[in-house]
């Protein structure tokens, strides 16, 4: 095959894909202390997006080196498990920060962990199961005018990742406008205990406003234009449509370490010190406050 320019880019957004989420992947399972719930779910999160980019490199490689339909299955398998149980990661760290914020007596309890492992055992499992669709057989490869916009995923597959993906935006959507209450009714409680100016109680809520335009911002832009199109496209539409909406999606893989995981204090704790011990020693520390929802 002539070599596709997009490929190539794709090609290289799964190489700094998966570099940056195997560090953050490394740091949350090398460090004990990175055994909370909240730990979990960002690891979660990164192995997602590590296995999506490990996906965008195989399929470049198979494509183009080692062309196999059975190969081809699956690695499209892999990449519909991983871009949505990064997804669902997303979804499941909302509810976490929902659930902190609503039960924050009792959040730091057994009942808390166990949670945690129902909604990524969920994820997981529905994760797999929508990749091994196609490699059970329900794909393209024998009737051509069922195939979707993303070859060999049949339309009604793709519509049906398309759905849950406005399902978990909705649901994202709506948590996040919960927590925004929440954090803005605790800011100006806080203010009123403290006797403090009510610009204070302003500036607290629109931080965390604006933490929370970034991450669904980020996440919308990044994913809506590909489901989207999902839904509108076929198998006869343009591929240069196909490749300018999937490339953003995968972007949103390469943003989520900088949104969930860099951002935390507790890891930035854990990279500088790997950092300062095997580059420079005698740099000072100096973290970033964590995000404030």
């Amino acid at each position: 095959l002539a070599l596709n320019p997009w490929d190539v880019v794709l090609c290289i957004s799964g190489t700094i894909i998966s570099c940056e989420n195997a560090i953050v992947v490394v740091v949350i399972f090398y460090t004990p202390a990175f055994r909370a719930p909240m730990f979990l779910l960002i690891g979660s999160l990164a192995t997602a997006d590590l296995l999506a980019g490990l996906g965008l490199i195989l399929h470049f490689a198979f494509v183009y080196f080692i062309p196999s339909e059975a190969l081809s299955l699956l690695t499209v398998g892999l990449l519909v498990t991983s871009f949505t149980a990064s997804v669902s990661s997303l979804l499941t760290i909302t509810i976490d920060r929902y659930l902190s914020l609503c039960n924050a007596l009792t959040y730091y309890s057994s009942r808390t962990v166990t949670r945690t492992y129902v909604m990524l055992i969920l994820t997981w499992g529905a994760s797999i199961c929508y990749g091994l669709l196609p490699v059970m057989g329900w794909n393209c490869l024998k009737e051509p005018s069922t195939c979707s916009i993303v070859k060999p995923l049949t339309k009604n597959h793709l519509i049906i990742l398309s759905v849950s993906f406005f399902l978990v935006f909705a649901a994202m959507l709506q948590l996040y406008a919960q927590i925004c209450r929440i954090v803005s009714r605790h800011a100006h409680q806080i203010a009123i205990q403290r006797h403090l100016l009510p610009s204070s109680h302003y500036v607290t809520t629109r931080k965390g406003i604006a933490t929370l335009a970034v991450i669904l911002g980020t996440f919308a832009s990044c994913w809506l234009p590909f489901a989207v199109y999902c839904l509108l496209g076929d198998y006869s539409s343009p591929a240069l449509y196909t490749y300018a909406t999937l490339l953003p999606a995968t972007y949103n893989s390469m943003l989520n370490p900088l949104i969930y995981a860099f951002r935390n204090q507790e890891i930035q704790k854990v990279l500088w010190a790997v950092c300062c011990g095997c580059f420079c020693p005698t740099l000072p520390f100096r973290s970033r406050s964590p995000s404030d929802v």
